[in-house]
């Protein structure tokens, strides 16, 4: 049996309002979560036209093999950064004329595909084994209105396509679980002879990787208390009447991360030589959502670690990108953009966009518009951080010469980091110090 998709029904009024306006295909996105059982779609939206393709996708001998892969993938990772945890891509439409109702599925099979690999290079976390690899694929015919909902799984490149159910409903997302989290980031990433040679952007995606692992291993607590991962999240709450907000089942998570390694683990410290170091720091606002069908604390603790490695990594991302489109060069200090959200009207979901101090509310909103077809007021933006929140530095050691051999040491002593190996041998000094005093006494009392 097929997976089933539940469906807000502002999704398929969104659908139906699209025309094709004298053109072969609309393509986009469609948005939500997925669940053991089944998938949550609760945002759809059109993929925006290049300029250079508004004329030939008039022409009647269009097809879908001229569906622009490259530029569809840049717009699902461009309006993936808007997602708060719990929420990601989980597959495509087009909506074609009748005369291409049959042109449809090897070209969005291979974009459905390419969609997800291009994200997965950006991530710095992966999918479970439990979780499904399906993606969807949803077909509406202009003219006869008629859907054909068929998925793929994407961790199979040889997956034949299977239906499934595309079923509305309404209020889909009108209860779902709120989740907040004020993360404060201090990552610091020394850079080694060899990676000061590589670039600042390099350097940071390296760090972040490692970084990453920390947030993975966290302790999370939800509303202060630490409990089982296979609970349910709404143990203890109280239920609110009738399908309204759920307002009152707000959780404060906060997050523990482990200093030192477990007495089982084998150090790895090493002391290595650095020529610099590149640092972030801040306090970064995350928040994530999950469905109110019974959903586990695995569930929330998951969606918020992913919107904490989404947030920082989305964040530097468009720092670099933003260095490299306005030719602006690397310097030692660079602020990261700030968090913003807005509702998504007749839910409880908020989606995200980041904001440099330069940019603009209306800039905010165009992008909005562009980006996910919706259109945004201005009062609703929520400044979720202040001003110069988080920030990027790098700091480098001229005067460290990469020929540097055993017996030429530099001038400057280097700063190691080998706090865990001293914790981890703290028990062998005190014994040590111990026997050392205990000597001392028996000399003094026999010299007696």
């Amino acid at each position: 049996m097929g997976r089933t998709y539940i469906v807000d029904e502002t999704v398929g009024q969104y659908l139906s309002n699209i025309s094709l306006q004298g053109k072969a295909f609309v393509s986009g996105l469609l948005i939500g979560q997925c669940s053991s059982q089944k998938d949550y779609v609760i945002l759809a939206t059109r993929t925006p036209p290049k300029e250079e393709q508004n004329e030939n996708l008039k022409q009647p001998t269009a097809k879908l093999e001229n569906l622009d892969e490259e530029w569809a993938t840049e717009h699902a990772h461009q309006a993936s950064r808007m997602l708060p945890g719990g929420l990601l891509v989980l597959g495509v439409f087009v909506i074609t004329t009748l005369e291409l109702a049959n042109d449809f599925q090897n070209a969005l099979r291979r974009l459905v595909y390419a969609v997800e690999k291009s994200m997965n290079r950006k991530r710095l976390w992966n999918f479970t084994e439990e979780e499904t690899s399906d993606r969807v694929i949803l077909h509406i015919c202009s003219s006869t209105k008629k859907i054909s909902c068929r998925t793929y799984d994407i961790h199979d490149p040889k997956s034949s396509a299977r239906p499934a159910d595309w079923k509305y409903q309404n209020g889909l997302s009108t209860s779902w679980l709120p989740l907040e989290c004020t993360v404060h980031i201090n990552i610091h990433i020394p850079l080694s002879t060899t990676s000061i040679t590589y670039t600042l952007e390099k350097n940071t995606k390296n760090g972040l990787t490692r970084w990453a692992k920390q947030i993975e291993n966290g302790v999370y607590l939800i509303n202060g208390q630490v409990k089982d991962e296979n609970c349910d999240l709404l143990e203890g709450q109280k239920k609110s009447r009738g399908n309204t907000q759920a307002t009152s089942h707000s959780f404060d998570v906060r997050l523990l991360t482990q200093l030192v390694l477990n007495s089982d683990h084998r150090s790895t410290a090493t002391v290595q030589v650095c020529s610099g170091s590149v640092n972030l720091k801040g306090a970064v606002k995350c928040r994530a959502y999950v469905h109110s069908n019974k959903p586990k604390v695995k569930d929330a603790v998951q969606a918020m670690k992913r919107d904490i490695l989404n947030t920082v990594a989305d964040r530097c991302e468009i720092l670099f990108e933003d260095l490299h489109l306005n030719e602006i060069p690397e310097t030692k200090f660079h602020t990261l953009p700030h968090r913003v959200f807005v509702p998504i009207p007749g839910s409880a979901v908020m989606l995200c966009d980041y904001k440099f101090d330069d940019e603009s509310a209306e800039e905010i909103r165009d992008h909005f518009i562009e980006m996910l077809d919706h259109t945004i007021q201005i009062e609703d933006l929520e400044i979720a951080e202040e001003r110069n929140t988080a920030c990027l530095s790098s700091c480098m050691n001229s005067e460290i010469s990469l020929n540097n051999t055993e017996d030429e040491q530099p001038e400057q002593p280097i700063k190691t980091t080998i706090i865990l190996k001293i914790q981890q041998n703290i028990g062998v000094i005190a014994a040590f110090a111990a026997a050392v005093l205990a000597a001392g006494v028996s000399f003094h009392y026999f010299s007696d």
